[in-house]
């Protein structure tokens, strides 16, 4: 969408981070996952930003290595539709997005709790449809196990189109049916329609199964293509699958996530960097993530030394941990890694660093609102999800001294249409 001078205009999204490694849990501005002040500063800033919606994770259970809990794991992972619907007594503009399973909740109930959050936020609500994959979540669920990959999506492609089904039979007292191999459902909805007819379909995959689903369904895709050059071949590879299911270029989204830092020279801005990285990759966290590409008990090792040389255990099957421990090829990629540690001379630390904790914009505030608007004008992306390293206060640097530079060039809101719904900020058709 572009504004009336014909500049495209910069979709904003602020990434509550949760539990993972973006997060400097050192610092001591880091605050609580659970409190609500947290998910209150948060939102209330992206709202003074102007940014289009709030997003939530969702972790369905704490992760484990080596038979014990991840430390940072047991500060909170809270249930996303009641932080949401807390959110939205205290915010007026702001989209309201959670992530929520297909996996592991059932249609017709999760129809009802994503119209109740519309009508309770003035048609604010928005749901990131996600597969789960794995045997260790699925032990927490009543039916354990898990689907394989070609099953989970065709379950989720079923599950959307059933809650949509909901959805639009919402208002007219007719049940709505919804029935194929995975479900067996007639319903009548409980409420009236929702403000926004559909809430928003955010959707993540990046297999070609998952860029289909989104192409057939999705209102935005979640994108882990923040570089410019790999933006654009996801955007267009996306795009160019649009028409296959009928639909035209304007409705869908594509909003990377993404992470900043700002100095007040591009060379202080390089320093923050990469002491960033540095704060986020601990020498404990380094070798917990080399731990679970090799398989096996690293805690010996020294981080500040070099990689392992034991070989891994392939024969160990992964079941959690980050992609590069759920790579199909693992010595592949413990190749790839000695290769590089031996070429660039990393130790383990070093090199964890450099694969995992790298910032997407690093610069000027003037630099960095240069290189948002140029990818949206050339189509990398529509705009961007932010994951700031600081809960609550990531946000403040870049809406203080990146939002208004946006705004001056044109590029974003001035302020929120009144009384408009999320679909309408984003720009999206509305549904009839």
């Amino acid at each position: 969408m572009s504004g009336s001078d014909g500049i495209r205009q910069v979709r904003l999204v602020a990434h509550f981070p949760g539990v993972n490694n973006t997060t400097v849990w050192s610092d001591p501005r880091s605050r609580s996952q659970i409190d609500f002040s947290s998910f209150e500063e948060l939102a209330r800033t992206a709202e003074r930003g102007r940014f289009d919606y709030f997003f939530l994770a969702e972790g369905l259970r704490l992760r484990e290595h080596q038979g014990r809990i991840h430390d940072l794991d047991v500060v909170g992972r809270p249930d996303t539709l009641t932080v949401l619907a807390a959110l939205s007594a205290v915010t007026a503009n702001l989209g309201l997005a959670g992530t929520l399973s297909t996996t592991y909740n059932e249609p017709y109930e999760l129809s009802r709790q994503l119209a109740t959050l519309d009508h309770l936020s003035g048609g604010r609500a928005a749901w990131n449809a996600v597969t789960s994959s794995d045997a260790f979540t699925g032990e927490n669920f009543r039916r354990g196990g898990y689907l394989d990959h070609t099953d989970r999506y065709e379950r989720a492609a079923s599950f959307v189109r059933a809650v949509r089904a909901f959805w639009d039979a919402a208002g007219t007292g007719r049940a709505a049916v919804h029935r194929d191999r995975f479900f067996d459902i007639e319903a009548v909805p409980t409420l009236p329609r929702s403000p926004q007819g559909r809430p928003v379909v955010i959707q993540a995959g990046d297999s070609p199964q998952g860029r289909d689903f989104a192409a057939a369904g999705a209102d935005v895709v979640f994108s882990r293509h923040g570089g410019f050059e790999a933006g654009r071949a996801f955007y267009d590879d996306v795009h160019r699958r649009l028409a296959a299911h009928g639909r035209g270029d304007d409705e869908l989204l594509i909003l990377p996530g993404v992470t900043y830092v700002l100095g007040d020279t591009p060379a202080e801005a390089e320093e923050r960097a990469r002491a960033i990285r540095y704060q986020q990759v601990s020498g404990a966290t380094a070798i917990r993530f080399v731990e679970q590409v090799w398989g096996r008990d690293l805690s010996e090792y020294d981080p500040e030394g070099p990689l392992p040389d034991v070989e891994p255990d392939l024969e160990r099957v992964l079941t959690q941990g980050t992609a590069a421990a759920r790579s199909t090829d693992r010595a592949a990629l413990v190749e790839r890694w000695r290769a590089r540690a031996a070429s660039e001379k990393l130790g383990i630390r070093d090199l964890v660093v450099e694969e995992s904790a790298r910032q997407t914009f690093v610069g000027t505030p003037e630099a960095v609102a240069g290189e948002i608007v140029r990818h949206v004008a050339e189509r990398a992306s529509d705009g961007f999800v932010l994951v700031p390293h600081l809960t609550p206060g990531g946000l403040d640097d870049f809406v203080d001294r990146v939002v208004p530079l946006l705004q001056e060039r044109g590029a974003l809101r001035a302020d929120y249409t009144p009384g408009a719904t999320l679909r309408e900020n984003l720009g999206l058709a509305p549904r009839p």
